[in-house]
């Protein structure tokens, strides 16, 4: 069902390692019949034998959820799941961008941990809505009241936006989901302004090529339009647009705000890596030529930008971008976000693969 940019939530859930995020999520599904109780199994996004083995999210899923709150209306809840090492601080930190905001899951027992504070610094660098979750209350050494304390005292968050889980047993989840709908803002982006879509992960499909995971900040992108990677400059007939449920299911168009992916049918992996651009075939067009009508120099072409100066800023995205010059500027869909944040000094930096 198509549902109105207003009533749409992007968001992630941020934890240390085994206080309970995979589980959540499970319950997250479930509870909005994503899918099927009969297909139902512990674990629904980690599909990697050794993510099951070793109860750790290493490759990063995304899926729609469609909830009908209690407000009687129904919204859909985009869940862009992140890597659970401290590890894949990177890959995390990607995911987050996409997002507006994350619920953070705190085991019961345990409280605070060090990957519990890179993760919420990570959030809070992407000025997301933060939304504390004490997991694992139905454990007799759980003890709820002292992991507040720790909550307010150490990261200032107040007692009364905690809520108390136990994503085992389901407590507490239609509460969460309660508070993604009404703590989470909506997207922002116009839907007639220039494409500009976030790639923050992707995988190969042997029929499909590259499949791109994107976040859609600004238009509307149709199946029927050639698209192109600003920082590497490929270009593509997409094969298929699609929604993640969390199998891929089709559709003709993503629309600003909306989670989604793009068969792209590129052979090469590298040809649209996770922080590119996403944009449509004439939009790209355009810019070209208004730049090269600025140059009073030679402009016979138009090189495309390297991976570093794509990366180098992502500020706010209401339709100004579709003016600028430098076609490589990621514009964030939050409205309040008026200054450039530069990669380099916000975001860790990937491990080299050499050691």
């Amino acid at each position: 069902m198509t549902i109105p940019q207003d009533r749409l939530r992007n968001f992630s859930i941020i934890a240390h390692i085994d206080h309970g995020k995979s589980t959540l999520a499970d319950r997250l599904l479930e509870l909005t019949h994503t899918i099927d109780a009969r297909q139902m199994t512990s674990q629904v996004l980690d599909s990697m034998d050794l993510e099951r083995e070793k109860g750790i999210t290493i490759k990063a899923r995304a899926v729609r959820l469609e909830y009908t709150a209690r407000d009687g209306l129904t919204y859909g809840l985009n869940l862009i799941d992140t890597p659970g090492h401290v590890d894949f601080a990177y890959e995390v930190s990607h995911s987050l961008q996409a997002c507006e905001g994350a619920i953070l899951v705190v085991d019961a027992t345990q409280g605070i941990e060090a990957q519990t504070l890179a993760n919420v610094h990570l959030a809070l660098r992407e000025n997301l809505t933060l939304i504390p979750v004490i997991n694992k209350i139905d454990l007799p050494s759980a003890d709820p009241d002292t992991i507040m304390d720790e909550l307010e005292n150490v990261l200032a968050i107040p007692r009364e936006e905690v809520i108390l889980a136990s994503a085992k047993e389901g407590t507490g989840v239609v509460d969460i989901l309660e508070a993604i709908v009404e703590r989470i803002p909506a997207p922002k982006g116009d839907p007639a302004a220039p494409v500009q879509g976030l790639i923050f992960d992707s995988h190969y499909d042997a029929y499909k090529g590259v499949i791109v995971y994107v976040r859609l900040a600004a238009g509307t992108l149709r199946s029927t339009e050639p698209i192109q990677l600003m920082a590497s400059g490929a270009q593509a007939e997409p094969l298929e647009l699609g929604v993640f449920r969390p199998q891929l299911v089709p559709v003709k168009q993503l629309v600003a705000g909306e989670v989604g992916y793009v068969a792209t049918g590129l052979k090469n992996v590298r040809e649209a890596q996770v922080g590119d651009t996403l944009t449509t075939q004439a939009l790209s067009a355009a810019r070209s030529t208004r730049s090269c009508g600025r140059r009073s120099t030679s402009c016979t072409s138009t090189t495309p930008a390297s991976p570093s100066s794509q990366k180098a800023r992502w500020r706010s995205a209401s339709g100004s971008a579709a003016g600028s010059s430098d076609c490589c500027t990621w514009r964030s869909s939050r409205s309040d976000w008026s200054e450039s944040i530069p990669w380099t000094s916000s975001l860790p930096r990937p491990r080299s693969s050499t050691t």
